[in-house]
C-alpha cells in the first residue's frame, strides 16, 4: 500500500503542485479543498470541505480516520488573502483569515498527531509565507495570520522533536498562481509552484536524524513590492 499524505488547499497552485509531486513519488494524497471538481488524477483522493469552519475540519478528520491508514505527511496549505489594512479592512476579515489560515492548521494537526506520536513517524509542513517574517502595508490580517502560523510551527517543532515527528515551516515569496492573475509582471519574475513542491520533497527526503526547520524561498530578483 502506498504511503499517505494529506494536503489542504490542494486543488490548485502550490498545494496542487505539492500533491502531484508526492503522487509522482509513490504516495496517495488526500486533497482537501472547497471545490474538488478538478481533482481527478490517479493517486489523488479528493475531499470537499471548507476549513475556515471547525465543522469542515472535523469532517476531514473523520474521513481521514475512516481510511484506516497512517498519515505520513500533513501539508497545512489552505489559506486566503484579503488585502487591506488593520484600520480599514472589512469587519470580519480578521476572524475569517485567522480561522482559515491558522485555526484550520491547529485543529487538523491536533487531530492527526496522536497516531504520528504513537508511531514516532510523520512530517508536518506549515505553508507560511515571506509575510511571516516581513510585514507590509495592505497585508493586514493576512500578515498577522502568517506570523502566527510560523509561531505555531516553531512551537510544534519544540514539542515534537523527542517524538520522532518532524515539523517544517515553508516561507515562499511571490509564486505564479491564480492569486497573481491579471498582473503585468513577466512570468520569470515569479517562482513556479513546482519550485515550492520540489523544496518540500527535498526536506522530506532527509534521514530520520535530520530536519529542515524552515525553508525560505524567494524569486531570484527578490520580493515583489
Amino acid at each position: 500500500m502506498n504511503p499517505l499524505a494529506v494536503v489542504t488547499g490542494g486543488s490548485k497552485g502550490i498545494g496542487r503542485a505539492i500533491a502531484e509531486r508526492f503522487v509522482n513519488e509513490g504516495f496517495d494524497v488526500v486533497v482537501c479543498a472547497r471545490a474538488i471538481d478538478d481533482v481527478q488524477a490517479e493517486g489523488l483522493i479528493p475531499f470537499a470541505a471548507d476549513l475556515s469552519d471547525r465543522s469542515g475540519v472535523d469532517a476531514l478528520l473523520r474521513y481521514i480516520h475512516s481510511l484506516n491508514r497512517p498519515v505520513d505527511i500533513l501539508v497545512n496549505n489552505t489559506g486566503i488573502f484579503l488585502p487591506g489594512q488593520i484600520q480599514n479592512e472589512a469587519e470580519g476579515t480578521f476572524e475569517l483569515t485567522m480561522n482559515t489560515n491558522v485555526a484550520s492548521a491547529y485543529h487538523l494537526t491536533r487531530g492527526l498527531l496522536t497516531d504520528m506520536i504513537a508511531r514516532r513517524k510523520g512530517h508536518i509542513f506549515m505553508m507560511c509565507s515571506t509575510a511571516s517574517i516581513t510585514a507590509y502595508t495592505n497585508g493586514g490580517s493576512y500578515c498577522i495570520s502568517k506570523f502566527a502560523l510560523l509561531g505555531m510551527s516553531r512551537v510544534l517543532r519544540e514539542e515534537l522533536k523527542t517524538h520522532g515527528v518532524k515539523v517544517t515551516a515553508v516561507l515562499p515569496g511571490a509564486t505564479l498562481t491564480a492569486s497573481w492573475e491579471g498582473t503585468d509582471l513577466p512570468e520569470e519574475r515569479f517562482m513556479k509552484a513546482s519550485d515550492v513542491a520540489d523544496s518540500v520533497w527535498a526536506a522530506y527526503t532527509l534521514s530520520q536524524s535530520a530536519v529542515v526547520e524552515e525553508v525560505l524561498i524567494r524569486p531570484q530578483l527578490g520580493d515583489i513590492p
